[in-house]
């Protein structure tokens, strides 16, 4: 929309709507990032869409528009594992109550016989925040030619994480856990039969009609000697590992060793088709569409999954009670989750309200944190617009 009320039950003040925008400008002037693209809706209707700056900031360069593409990261996480992992719940296939051994017998060793499901989607197993798996995975490439980004350093990852011992008790703290998710991506392959890419556009974005939401599998990449449309997607760092600037490959570089398909990072797509995804599985907690049952989304995003002081879901988490990216304003069931690229969603439950905010703060560097300032001035700019 752009601004005026239109048939639209929600709307914007244009007032309001020039606030939000002048604050997104700010942070390309000041060099949170290149560019941004803000949606947002409230109870299934498209209420407002900002697109400020450019693609790399460079002069020159193509200005962001609504179908520009970005690296979501860790967004990857709610959107692509966890729903894929629910369907697979609802299917009667697997319960987040399950041990993880039910499925990799070898998970058990040094003490992770009693791991669940539950515990990796609540980031409480008690695995490592991260490994720098890509490191040693590189160290082995140097003897076999084509191994990063293959099926065979995919296993071996998967083989890594099994095999780690834990930092804590599960079920004691939540610590956010890349690992974690990785390992759930296994089961949904493991359990469907097919890579999560294909999983993800086979059961939920294809038959939600979500185009632009997809992994990059950097194997076909090479077999079919295709690349991603670099001119619609926002490039990300440039990689001192890689030695290049990244666009159209996925900025983490575990996910990458693993080939761009992963449970933790890996999945791009444009603010529209988030803002869409976030407003169905809204939808279906009130009971409104057959996505998902309404009791199975009240399970997924239930704050308190006994572990004290955590801001944990299942798979998603909730804001801080102070200083969250999320800003001061949002509903005390509010839920979504940050990419470390920059890209963030907020489902503020009692609003029926949904904020995508989408920006690639890490061109060129990833050392640039401006945008921890940004974040929550635009969150709260826009429900206070909203009100």
């Amino acid at each position: 929309m752009d601004g005026s009320r239109g048939s639209s039950l929600w709307w914007v003040d244009p007032v309001d709507r020039g606030r939000i925008e002048e604050i997104l400008e700010l942070g390309v002037r000041q060099g949170a990032y290149p560019g941004a693209v803000l949606v947002v809706s409230r109870a299934g209707e498209l209420v407002l869409e900002c697109t400020v700056g450019t693609r790399t900031g460079e002069p020159g360069s193509e200005p962001v528009h609504s179908g520009t593409v970005y690296d979501l990261s860790s967004l990857t996480k709610p959107l692509a594992t966890t729903l894929a992992f629910f369907l697979l719940v609802r299917q009667g296939r697997l319960s987040e109550g399950d041990r993880v051994t039910r499925f990799f017998h070898n998970f058990g060793v040094h003490q992770k016989t009693h791991i669940t499901f539950g515990h990796l989607l609540a980031h409480s197993s008690g695995l490592p925040a991260h490994r720098p798996y890509f490191k040693e995975a590189a160290r082995a490439a140097r003897r076999r030619l084509n191994l990063l980004g293959s099926r065979e350093a995919k296993a071996w990852v998967y083989e890594q994480v099994h095999r780690e011992k834990l930092t804590q008790l599960p079920g004691k703290k939540a610590v956010y856990s890349d690992l974690g998710f990785m390992l759930l991506g296994q089961a949904v392959e493991t359990i469907s039969g097919l890579p999560l890419d294909r999983f993800c556009r086979r059961y939920l974005f294809g038959p939600l009609g979500l185009r632009s939401l997809s992994f990059v599998d950097l194997s076909q990449v090479r077999a079919q000697r295709v690349a991603p449309v670099a001119e619609v997607i926002a490039p990300t760092q440039r990689c001192p590992w890689r030695k290049r600037v990244l666009c159209g490959e996925v900025d983490d570089e575990n996910a990458w060793v693993m080939g761009g398909v992963a449970g933790h990072a890996g999945l791009f797509g444009t603010a529209r088709d988030v803002d869409a995804i976030a407003r169905i599985v809204e939808g279906a907690s009130m009971g409104e569409n057959d996505f998902l049952p309404r009791d199975l989304v009240e399970r997924m995003w239930a704050i308190d999954q006994g572990v004290a002081g955590s801001t944990r879901t299942l798979g998603w988490d909730s804001p801080a009670a102070s200083g969250s990216a999320a800003g001061e304003r949002m509903g005390p069931r509010t839920v979504g989750h940050l990419g470390f690229t920059g890209t963030s969603l907020w489902i503020d439950r009692d609003r029926r309200l949904a904020v995508t905010l989408l920006t690639n703060r890490v061109h060129p560097s990833r050392d640039n944190n401006r945008i921890r300032e940004f974040r929550p001035r635009i969150h709260d700019a826009v429900l206070e617009a909203i009100g």
